[in-house]
């Protein structure tokens, strides 16, 4: 008997320890400096301050025709957060990996239950928590929705945490792994689109309809959990009592369905061994960038080894991966959206040989401390040329099919393929200019990139990031502005339009002599600053 309740009593005191380890781990991580205290009082007093002005505008909403296909629509979108920020912010909760626990004798319900309540505890839940009163006050009305609308926001809530857990527990080996990385440090990219499709979606709903628009959506959604249980409340307001109790067991449903599957994997991963280290060799042949054709394209010599390498880097290095998948995506979205939108300009294509041509800024910096090798090999300027040029090479190979990709996709959108020649011709001669100024800048002010974690730049090397990459932004531009006049002045020319298509061969021509003249510049600084550059780029 005394064996029974001495267990029973130890499960019991599980969740009150894994909350005060939340605790200290958070604590303990706000000592270690300064600016991760201040930055972590900046994010809360931002997330608070955004939180009380979304619970604000919902109350607000009370009482408008489409206030439940809102709040639906921002609970489902809301639980779809919670369920791909583990796969791309892994490092944003300590307790996120259960494997940590795996030589302690814990039993799966008991850490199911501990875990769980740990995970109220952080500026996420109390933010969800906001924005689920908010929702249930702007669709309520009545004694039943009110009481419905107590049980809806603790169930949404919890739904919400759980989702999040079983897709990290289902995902932490890959978390753990260099593929894991290589899809955290892509969130940025996430982030980006998001914030394009948030805003061309207020676009959408400001024109004719308005909310309206929302209702066929919000249908759907309000019978998939967590989005039922603000339909349950809903349901109540209107009367349809059977409905609304059929949208809250739904919501129950899903949290003992999302409960079971998380317990099942904690079970696997505290049982079985960790195999990510397993097969190395055949991963890495997975992973392998097939270069053996395109090895024989390339040109012979050091200049086919250096884009050989630099390709290598695009496809294998997780910092450099998703800065060139960013920047290509990027650079589809503003001219693609913007024409969607019906305000863009053929013009903005541009912007794609702009992303892209960023990407030539800091070349030293992506080789990191293995720059040394880099470095053995040049014994002068010429060398340095060899280098520097294989290296825009590489960029190019990518950087010109997808510019004019982009230039004709948003021409056939806009319907205005007389302008596509000039504008063609002026993204060539930015991205030459680009080259240009990157290779200089990457001579002049190259900084480290730490592998690990979410920063491109390592500390104390900010102003030289900042100055490299904006500086040369604003040179580029300066040295496309013969580009620029010609076709400004062809535009108000009453016979520009006939001349117009010469702009293509000359913009061109320019951006592969700029770019020539560029490299010719910046090597033999390189040459004589390569201890500089090695020390630089070697502190992440």
């Amino acid at each position: 008997m005394s064996t029974s309740t001495s267990g029973v009593s130890s499960e019991a005191s599980i969740t009150p320890v894994v909350v005060r380890l939340k605790l200290s781990l958070l604590r303990n991580g706000l000592r270690q400096s300064a600016g991760r205290r201040a930055a972590y009082i900046t994010s809360v007093v931002v997330v608070l301050l955004f939180a009380a002005l979304q619970l604000l505008g919902l109350i607000a909403l009370r009482g408008n025709a489409h206030a439940a296909s809102v709040t639906v629509l921002l609970i489902a979108v809301m639980a779809l957060g919670w369920a791909v920020m583990p796969l791309f912010f892994p490092s944003g909760d300590e307790t996120l990996d259960p494997t940590r626990l795996v030589m302690l004798p814990l039993r799966p319900d008991p850490l199911v239950r501990a875990l769980l309540v740990a995970s109220l505890v952080g500026i996420g839940p109390l933010f969800t928590l906001c924005l689920l009163v908010g929702s249930v006050i702007s669709v309520a009305h009545g004694t039943a929705a009110y009481v419905t609308g107590v049980v809806a926001v603790p169930l949404a809530l919890l739904v919400c945490v759980a989702l999040a857990r079983a897709v990290a527990a289902a995902n932490i080996r890959l978390l753990s792994s260099r593929k894991g990385r290589d899809l955290a440090v892509l969130s940025g990219l996430v982030i980006a689109i998001g914030a394009q499709l948030v805003n061309f979606g207020a676009q959408r709903l400001g024109s004719a309809g308005g909310l309206s628009r929302l209702d066929p959506a919000a249908d759907v959604l309000r019978w998939v959990p967590p989005g039922s249980a603000i339909g349950a409340v809903d349901s109540m307001s209107r009367g349809s009592y059977g409905v609304g109790v059929a949208q809250l067991v739904l919501s129950v449903a899903a949290l003992v369905g999302l409960l079971a599957l998380w317990s099942r994997h904690l079970t696997q991963l505290m049982t079985s061994p960790d195999g990510s280290t397993l097969q190395a060799g055949e991963s890495a042949a997975r992973e392998r960038i097939p270069t053996g054709g395109l090895r024989r394209l390339l040109p012979s010599g050091r200049t086919g080894t250096v884009m050989e390498r630099s390709l290598r880097y695009v496809w294998r290095d997780p910092k450099t991966k998703a800065a060139w998948v960013t920047s290509l995506a990027i650079g589809l979205i503003v001219p693609v959206f913007n024409a969607l939108q019906g305000t863009g300009s053929i013009y903005f294509a541009c912007f794609a040989a702009g992303m892209l041509g960023i990407q030539m800024y800091n070349q030293f910096g992506q080789d990191t401390s293995a720059f040394w090798m880099v470095a053995m090999t040049i014994a002068s300027p010429h060398d340095a040329y060899v280098e520097l040029r294989g290296r825009a090479l590489a960029l190019l190979v990518i950087t010109l099919p997808y510019a004019t990709l982009v230039t004709v996709l948003t021409t056939a959108m806009l319907d205005d393929w007389s302008k596509l020649p000039e504008v063609l011709g002026l993204s060539f001669a930015l991205l030459g200019a680009m080259l240009a100024t990157g290779a200089w800048s990457s001579a002049r002010f190259p900084y480290s990139i730490p592998q690990e974690g979410y920063k491109n730049v390592a500390p104390g090397q900010a102003g030289l990031a900042w100055i490299a990459i904006f500086g040369g932004m604003v040179s580029a531009a300066l040295l496309t502005a013969p580009v620029i006049a010609l076709t400004i002045w062809l535009n108000v020319t009453a016979d520009g339009d006939r001349w117009s298509w010469l702009l293509l061969p000359l913009g061109a021509g320019y951006g592969a002599l700029i770019t020539a003249f560029g490299l010719r510049m910046a090597a033999p600084r390189t040459a004589r600053r390569l201890p500089e550059i090695l020390a630089a780029v070697s502190k992440g």
